[in-house]
């Protein structure tokens, strides 16, 4: 049985009402943007096409503004239009080299060949298929198959997209057949579409599509994209994306693993309240004198432990996610100090940041990422790293981050379903929505996540089969009709509850929090009201370890 009515709502809110005395990890300040990711998708996809364009070109600069601020706006600009100039030749070379290498290897097939690649397993099978190309048609990226041998395909769907919008003067969103849909996503000179045969609606698919455009933004900037484009309509991008693959090919299995992406939030590593303050007051101590600093995050296992920032200025969730993507994507960042660009889409589409990007340690996977408006910061910030870390090895708070990370068995977030004391509860998965912050009873696994990754680089095909176990990935797919249904932009619901012979899930979302609860089958509406009740007590109490309470600043 499912119900969405309001006397449901009412009979959970009578219950001690636990939306005003129980809102688990809020705070007046958060380090993060809470902004309702879904609100922007649902945006985004309602646009019309007059909107679209001046959506994309409506950039002002943050980074500019620090600069300013520190009184090194003219210093940067010069620099960043010598290194634009040099950028633009790089540009003509490699145009003119894949341009040739494409026409060379579309040569080598012949059109019945291309058409049986097209009926292929390789691209029939999978569940899911992405494809990113520009608005003349050229292949971009494929996350199955060969691009070269999609272009026909890609042609295909570039002319999809015009003929709506040249004569019907609309935008083409979906489309839609008994066992898939298609849904199209054009940002800039870009157009990116998405099928699916899974479970996803077609919001939660606009937003994987958002995610994989903004990988590229972090790549090339928003500013440089427009200007490759505005020059050479046929431009081939994937020369100047050259090994940025596999960053989005990562994200998008990420994607596939962690409801963070789905409920536009960040996973902070649980550690008690003392270490957490020990570490963001090693970092505050040794930078606060560093003034073009904007950012200092310190992440671990695709998780948050601390962000210190410059004040006024905050980071999106989004932004983060792909921070986390970068660290996990790169095996260099283990062995060297590296130095890197950084262009954070949320934060400033228009330009990069500087990141010097480090491991605490040789004995600790926490990863350090200080990001400057500066391009010439490395050394000082080589040396605020050695400091911050020197600090947290005294205080032993590597030792608590290992644990941490290592689920040590007597931290009572490592199993939080055996601490909580409610056997009727499989899993759950909770956001705050004041910070942006999300925990569940199954913190995410690296082991799993990179058998998950390994195995998509073999299959990602449709298979059916009874499951035994089900694992966090599980029950992500299975809430993911739940999560499409309360944030429906027409008729959203508050809470759904509904119990089979297979399970019995709760969904709720209030002005504070967002809740998702797998029961055992059969579960009675009365019995899982009481659980819901204990378990937003045992987070409540639990807060200032899973979530971070404040927001500090340099």
């Amino acid at each position: 049985m499912a119900s969405t009515s309001k006397d449901n709502m009412q009979n959970i809110c009578s219950h001690d009402n636990p939306e005003k005395d129980l809102e688990p990890g809020a705070s007046h300040d958060s380090i993060l943007n809470p902004t309702d990711s879904f609100e922007e998708f649902a945006t985004e996809m309602n646009s019309s096409l007059e909107g679209r364009a001046t959506d994309v070109t409506k950039k002002s600069s943050t980074i500019s503004e620090i600069q300013s601020e520190i009184g090194e706006c003219s210093k940067a600009l010069k620099e960043t239009k010598s290194s634009e100039n040099l950028l633009n030749k790089d540009e003509a070379i490699s145009s003119s080299v894949s341009n040739s290498n494409l026409q060379e290897q579309n040569g080598d097939d012949t059109e019945s060949e291309l058409d049986d690649y097209l009926k292929s397993p390789e691209l029939v099978n999978k569940e899911k298929h992405v494809f990113i190309l520009s608005s003349a048609g050229k292949p971009i990226y494929t996350r199955y198959g060969n691009e070269d041998k999609l272009a026909g395909l890609c042609g295909v769907i570039q002319a999809l997209v015009s003929v709506v919008e040249e004569q019907n003067r609309d935008i083409l969103r979906s489309i839609i057949t008994k066992d898939c849909k298609a849904v199209f996503l054009v940002k800039g000179p870009l157009i990116l579409v998405g099928m699916s045969k899974s479970n996803e609606s077609e919001t939660q698919l606009v937003l994987q599509l958002t995610y994989a455009f903004n990988q590229i933004v972090s790549v090339l900037t928003l500013t440089q994209l427009n200007r490759i484009f505005e020059q050479r309509r046929n431009y081939d991008l994937r020369r100047l994306l050259s090994g940025a693959e596999r960053l989005i090919d990562n994200l998008l299995i990420f994607m596939e693993k962690d409801p963070a992406f789905l409920l536009g939030a960040v996973r902070c590593l649980p550690l008690p309240e003392k270490v957490r303050e020990n570490i963001t007051s090693a970092i505050i101590s040794t930078c606060h004198k560093i003034r073009d600093l904007v950012f200092a995050i310190l992440i671990a296992g695709n998780q948050l432990i601390t962000l210190v920032r410059m004040k006024k200025y905050t980071l999106h969730p989004s932004d983060i996610h792909l921070l986390f993507n970068l660290v996990r994507s790169s095996e260099s960042f283990k062995t060297a100090e590296s130095w890197t660009p950084i262009c954070l889409p949320k934060f400033d589409a228009t330009g990069f940041l500087h990141g010097h990007v480090s491991y605490i340690s040789e004995d600790c996977q926490a990863c350090l990422l200080l990001l400057t408006v500066q391009r010439d910061a490395f050394y000082p910030l080589s040396q605020a790293k050695h400091t911050i870390a020197d600090k947290l090895r005294r205080s032993n708070c590597l030792t608590a981050i290992n644990d941490a990370l290592n689920r040590n068995k007597d931290l009572t977030t490592t199993n939080p379903l055996k601490h909580i004391g409610i056997p009727e509860i499989r899993h759950f998965m909770y956001k705050c929505k004041s910070t942006a912050q999300l925990f569940t009873s199954d913190p995410i696994s690296l082991d799993r996540l990179q058998d998950y990754r390994q195995r998509h680089k073999e299959g990602g095909d449709v298979v059916k089969k009874k499951v035994e176990k089900l694992s966090d990935m599980d029950y992500v797919r299975n809430y993911r009709e739940f999560c499409s249904k309360i944030h429906c932009a027409r008729s959203p619901a508050k809470l759904i509850f509904r119990s089979n012979s297979e399970d019995t899930i709760l969904a709720w979302i209030t002005n504070g929090f967002e809740l998702y609860v797998t029961f055992d089958p059969l579960m009675e509406k009365d019995l899982a009201i009481r659980a819901v009740d204990r378990l937003l007590r045992w987070i409540k109490n639990e807060e200032k370890r899973i979530f971070i309470m404040n927001a500090p600043t340099f």
